[in-house]
């Protein structure tokens, strides 16, 4: 009996929902937006979302494959810190958000030091011309050069620091990634779609 009950119950609050519904269809809305008026016609303005035309991915070709085998390689080795840069710089944005100017300043060295711990090893490994890539797919993956992540996070003093210390070894912190005007770096645009496509 009482699951009866519960039935005829279920389907009154079901058919509740549904008269609840239509009414709010046959409800007339209102909707504000602004407009301009042009020639006694009123045309609504509407905010759209910015919308990023690009050409189809243009990936390697097996020539392009078969000369550039050290580069793919090199990328293949260095495109995974690069994406782990970018998703802990969203964690960290995202965790610093509610921090006060000295919380985020000890929150910073902490994370540096473990970031550090955890990778300073592996990154010693890395070849020459792989770190020139990483710096490349940092900015890449980010939208931002590495001496500016460094400059936000560390402060102008620390970038300075690192980008003197690498000019030493011969990088540059504050290079950019312009796969539009560097054909260089065009081409590692396209291995690295190629690898995130599964072609190579």
């Amino acid at each position: 009996m009482q699951a009866v009950a519960g039935f005829w119950l279920l389907v009154y609050l079901l058919l509740l929902g549904t008269e609840n519904a239509e009414a709010q269809l046959l409800k007339p809305r209102r909707i504000v937006m602004y407009g301009t008026v042009v020639d006694n016609d009123t045309i609504p303005k509407v905010m759209l979302k910015e919308v990023k035309i690009v050409a189809p991915a243009n990936l390697l070709s097996p020539e392009e494959i078969r000369k550039n085998k050290k580069l793919i390689r090199n990328i293949k080795i260095v495109l995974p810190y690069a994406k782990l840069a970018k998703n802990k710089l969203l964690d960290l944005n995202n965790r610093m958000l509610t921090m006060s100017k000295s919380e985020r300043k000890k929150f910073m060295k902490a994370a540096e030091m473990e970031i550090e711990k955890e990778y300073a090893a592996q990154l010693k490994n890395l070849t020459i011309s792989q770190g020139h890539l990483l710096i490349k797919l940092v900015d890449r993956e980010t939208g931002s050069s590495s001496y500016t992540l460094v400059q936000e996070l560390r402060g102008s003093f620390r970038a300075f620091f690192y980008q003197t210390f690498a000019k030493l070894f011969g990088y540059d912190l504050k290079a950019e990634f312009d796969p539009v005007n560097n054909k260089k770096d065009n081409l590692i645009d396209r291995v690295v779609r190629s690898i995130e496509q599964g072609k190579i």
